[in-house]
């Protein structure tokens, strides 16, 4: 960690996001997180925002013998999407039915995380929407980069990136999986997004279904008033 992080926990993170983010306000935005640790700064970009909160779990594949390097990833929907590296997948000798093998256990894994996260509600709607995709942060901007192009198939109206710190060279790379790329903090210097925070202490499920909880009952109270 820094002796002198840049945010003091991810809620502080969140609302200093939603500042720069200032001009998506409105209903017709939708902010989805990448759980768990994207979900508290989500839910204070969404609160600030007035947009609906929501989450999109993301599952790595990982390589042959090498569980640690992503070759691709699944990502949640009505429609679950596969995106696969085919580069990195072939170097590293995935074969189609060691993809085909991985996709199912991790889309597997992504059901049970939306029922816990979502329950029975059905996925929102992307099509024709403003939809901020929001983490804690970038390292390498793997799971990210899965997720908008996932996100992209689904023709939002508009595809922001935001989050509060990440290294130049990610960002850039991600720059063009999306039409805006929103990012606080571009430290020289970048090991790990917990360096940046004060306290990065787990995100638990528990909080994960809490705050979506929270955003869904402070969106209706606000539709029943507006």
């Amino acid at each position: 960690m820094l002796t002198d992080p840049e945010f003091a926990d991810r809620r502080e993170a969140g609302r200093r996001l939603a500042l720069a983010l200032a001009r998506f306000k409105g209903s017709g935005t939708l902010v989805l997180a990448l759980p768990r640790g994207g979900v508290p700064v989500a839910f204070e970009v969404a609160q600030a925002l007035g947009a609906d909160l929501d989450v999109l779990v993301v599952r790595k594949i990982g390589a042959p013998g090498h569980a640690e390097l992503g070759i691709g990833a699944v990502v949640d929907g009505s429609e679950p999407q596969l995106v696969i590296n085919e580069e990195t997948a072939r170097m590293t000798g995935a074969s189609p039915d060691y993809i085909e093998a991985e996709k199912g256990r991790q889309l597997a894994e992504v059901e049970r995380r939306k029922r816990a996260y979502r329950g029975e509600r059905p996925d929102p709607e992307i099509e024709g929407r403003t939809v901020i995709v929001v983490d804690d942060g970038i390292a390498t901007g793997g799971t990210m980069k899965a997720a908008l192009q996932a996100l992209r198939r689904r023709t939002p109206a508009r595809l922001v990136m935001a989050v509060p710190v990440a290294p130049a060279d990610s960002l850039a790379e991600l720059e063009q999986e999306c039409d805006e790329v929103v990012c606080l903090e571009k430290p020289a210097m970048f090991l790990a997004v917990g360096d940046h925070y004060a306290d990065f202490r787990q995100t638990e499920d528990d909080e994960v279904v809490r705050l979506l909880a929270d955003a869904r009952e402070k969106s209706a109270a606000a539709a029943e008033t507006g």
